[in-house]
């Protein structure tokens, strides 16, 4: 039984989830990565991403 109610709250969040979108800086402007073509989206999911830490 607990597993159905761990997954019936997982359905529930799914639900309120609000899509956002991804930019990416391309040729010195942002642009949102859902735009890409399916060659450009898969060199980005291949990209090395970082986050520089806040000082």
């Amino acid at each position: 039984m607990k597993t159905q109610t761990c997954n019936q709250k997982v359905e529930l969040l799914n639900e309120k989830r609000t899509k956002c979108l991804v930019y990416t800086r391309v040729m010195g402007y942002h642009r949102p990565v859902e735009s890409f073509n399916i060659g450009k989206k898969g060199e980005h999911r291949q990209r090395t991403h970082f986050q520089e830490n806040a000082q």
